[in-house]
């Protein structure tokens, strides 16, 4: 649908990148936090977020906070923060499932991990050396059904390390998910006038 070139004609002009695959795949963000909540509000506290998703926390009254990853673990320990955002898996690289009680569901958003290249670089190889590139960058980009897999038995060990799920009903639910889409589009239309937009047409569902 003519996405994949609009994304390699923004990295070409703001990166001079060529983006050659998505690598991380079916990876949604959570918020987890260690007060119990049985709606979408998150007044009074104080949750650790990274800019991707601080519009949406705060949409939810939350107070943000930016620190360092290395930071998160000492600073629930000692209740500066009250949660954090972050994906389905890599709480436990971190420790974090120490200090955490609840994750919220559903995921929001899809984590973009992806494959790139020098440009330059890309364009000095030969036709040959470029096809052969990009059909292995494609053949990898197809496994990532993995992530379904291991995404699962993440959600699993969390709950095994006693991580609680705080579930909303289903119209609450949508309407969680549908704000963070909303949100995110709206941002990325304001960072980008020329080419939110755009994307939004050929990536949003």
């Amino acid at each position: 649908n003519g996405g994949f070139d609009l994304i390699n004609k923004i990295w070409a002009e703001k990166g001079n990148m060529r983006y050659l695959a998505k690598v991380v795949e079916f990876t949604p963000f959570h918020l987890y936090i260690n007060k119990k909540i049985d709606k979408p509000d998150l007044t009074g506290m104080k949750i650790r977020i990274t800019p991707v998703y601080r519009e949406f926390f705060q949409s939810m009254n939350a107070q943000v906070m930016t620190t360092a990853p290395g930071e998160v673990y000492t600073a629930l320990e000692r209740g500066v923060i009250d949660g954090y955002g972050w994906p389905i898996h890599a709480l436990f690289d971190l420790n974090w499932q120490e200090k955490t009680k609840y994750r919220v569901d559903p995921g929001f958003y899809n984590a973009e991990v992806a494959l790139i290249m020098n440009l330059d670089k890309y364009k000095s190889l030969t036709p040959a050396q470029r096809d052969y590139l990009e059909r292995k960058a494609q053949a990898y980009e197809a496994q990532n059904d993995f992530w379904k897999t291991y995404n699962q038995a993440e959600a699993k060990r969390q709950a095994e390390a006693g991580i609680q799920v705080i579930a909303f009903d289903a119209a609450t639910s949508r309407a969680y998910v549908e704000k963070a889409k909303e949100i995110g589009w709206a941002n990325a239309i304001k960072a980008s006038p020329q080419y939110g937009p755009q994307l939004q047409k050929v990536l949003a569902k």
